[in-house]
C-alpha cells in the first residue's frame, strides 16, 4: 500500500511539474514572439514604405546627357534606394503584357513617355519630404511630370503609427499577464505542498531554510520552460526568415540576442519572485489557516 501510495504521490508531483514548465513556456513563448514583432515592426513598416514608387516622366525632346545626369544624381541622392530607368519601349511592352493586346494597333503610335521609377528610403517616404524632393527635381525642364500615390503614402504613415502605438499597449498587457499566469501556476504548486511547508517550520526550520528547496526546484522549472519557448521562438523565426526573406530578420543579431537573454531571465525571476512570495505567505500563516 505504502509504495503504491508513493507511485501516486510521485506521479502526481511530476504531473504538477510538467504543468508548470508547459504554463510557463507557453507563456514566455507567445511573449517573446510578441517581442520579435515588436523588434521588427519598423523593419516591415519600412519594407512597405520603400514599396511606394516615384515616377519621373520624362520630355521625348530630353537629351541622353541629361537623362545619364539626372540617373547619376538620384543614384547619389541621400532619398534613394534604388532608381530603374523605363524607356517608352519598355513599358509598351510591359503593358502589352499585361493586357494582352497590343495598344499601339489601335493608336498607331507609342504614347508612353521614358520615365524613371524611383524607390525611395522608407524614412523619405512621407507627404512633406515627397513633397520637397518633387519640387526640387520639377525644376529641371526636361522633366514633364513627377507622380506618386499621395493618398497612400498618408493612408500608410497613419497605420503605421496606430499598430506601432496599440503593439506596445498589448506588449505591456501581456508581459502583465505573462507575469500574473507563471506566478498563479507556480502559487498552486506550493500550495500543495504548504502541510510540509509548515511541518518544517514546526520542527525548529528557518524560513530560509525552508524556501531554499522551493525556490531552487522553481527556479530550475523555470529554465527549462524558457528552454521550451526559445526553441519555439527560434523555429518561428527561422520559418519566417525563409518565408520572407526580404525583411532579413535575422539581419539585427544584437536586440534578438538581447531578446532571448531577457525572456531566459525574465523566467527565471518570475518563478524566483513567484515562489519566493507564496512560500512567504504559507509560512506566515497559521496551522488551522491552511485549510482554508
Amino acid at each position: 500500500m505504502a509504495s503504491s501510495f508513493d507511485k501516486y504521490q510521485k506521479r502526481k508531483l511530476i504531473s504538477s511539474y510538467v504543468s508548470v514548465v508547459i504554463s510557463i513556456a507557453l507563456v514566455l513563448f507567445l511573449l517573446g514572439c510578441l517581442g520579435l514583432l515588436v523588434i521588427n515592426s519598423k523593419k516591415v513598416a519600412d519594407h512597405f514604405k520603400e514599396q511606394v514608387v516615384m515616377t519621373i516622366y520624362l520630355n521625348d525632346t530630353a537629351k541622353d546627357v541629361e537623362v545619364n545626369q539626372l540617373k547619376k544624381s538620384l543614384a547619389m541622392a541621400d532619398y534613394t534606394k534604388d532608381a530603374v530607368y523605363v524607356s517608352k519601349e519598355e513599358a509598351a511592352e510591359f503593358m502589352k503584357a499585361e493586357t494582352g493586346e497590343d495598344f499601339m494597333d489601335f493608336v498607331g503610335y507609342n504614347p508612353l513617355k521614358n520615365s524613371i521609377d524611383v524607390h525611395l528610403k522608407a524614412d523619405f517616404v512621407t507627404t512633406e519630404q515627397l513633397a520637397e524632393i518633387s519640387e526640387g527635381l520639377s525644376n529641371k525642364a526636361f522633366i514633364e511630370e513627377i507622380r506618386y500615390d499621395n493618398d497612400l503614402v498618408e493612408l500608410m504613415n497613419d497605420n503605421v503609427k496606430k499598430i506601432t502605438f496599440w503593439v506596445l499597449i498589448i506588449s505591456a498587457l501581456f508581459t502583465l499577464i505573462a507575469v500574473l499566469l507563471i506566478n498563479s501556476s507556480i502559487r498552486l504548486a506550493v500550495y500543495s505542498k504548504r502541510f510540509i511547508i509548515k511541518t518544517m517550520q514546526m520542527v525548529g526550520a528557518t524560513k530560509r531554510f525552508i524556501r531554499r528547496p522551493f525556490v531552487w526546484k522553481s527556479v530550475q522549472l523555470g529554465i527549462i520552460g524558457a528552454l521550451v519557448a526559445l526553441a519555439g521562438m527560434a523555429v518561428v523565426l527561422y520559418y519566417l526568415d525563409l518565408t520572407f526573406p526580404e525583411l532579413e530578420l535575422l539581419r539585427n543579431t544584437v536586440l534578438i540576442g538581447a531578446l532571448f537573454v531577457g525572456i531566459f531571465l525574465l523566467g527565471i525571476l518570475i518563478t524566483w519572485i513567484s515562489t519566493f512570495i507564496a512560500t512567504q505567505r504559507f509560512l506566515n500563516l497559521k496551522t488551522d489557516q491552511l485549510y482554508y
